[in-house]
């Protein structure tokens, strides 16, 4: 888990992309969105969650980066939202009482 939160601490995004997801994780719904994203019929723990969101995150970044047409900045902002929903899911979790 701390391999997975060290490397989140290296993203670094276009800070429009950062800021369209924190507004957007208003509104991020762990059982409505997150199977949706990640293409899977069981609902995986915060820290599978993560590792499948960079995983799409990073795939989705390259296209961004070299102007892929299939690019979608809409999914892109969506994984992020997620993401940043699991791992503040995570860290509350692992949080001390």
């Amino acid at each position: 888990m701390t391999d997975l939160m060290s490397l989140l601490k290296t993203l670094h995004r276009p800070r429009l992309l950062i800021r369209a997801a924190r507004f957007g994780m208003v509104d991020y719904s762990r059982k409505r969105d997150l199977q949706r994203l990640i293409r899977s019929t069981s609902m995986p723990s915060p820290a599978q969650a993560v590792a499948k969101l960079m995983s799409e995150e990073t795939v989705l970044e390259d296209k961004r980066t070299t102007g892929d047409a299939s690019y979608s900045i809409a999914r892109h902002v969506s994984i992020l939202i997620a993401l940043m929903g699991e791992v503040r899911l995570m860290q509350a979790r692992t949080k001390p009482s």
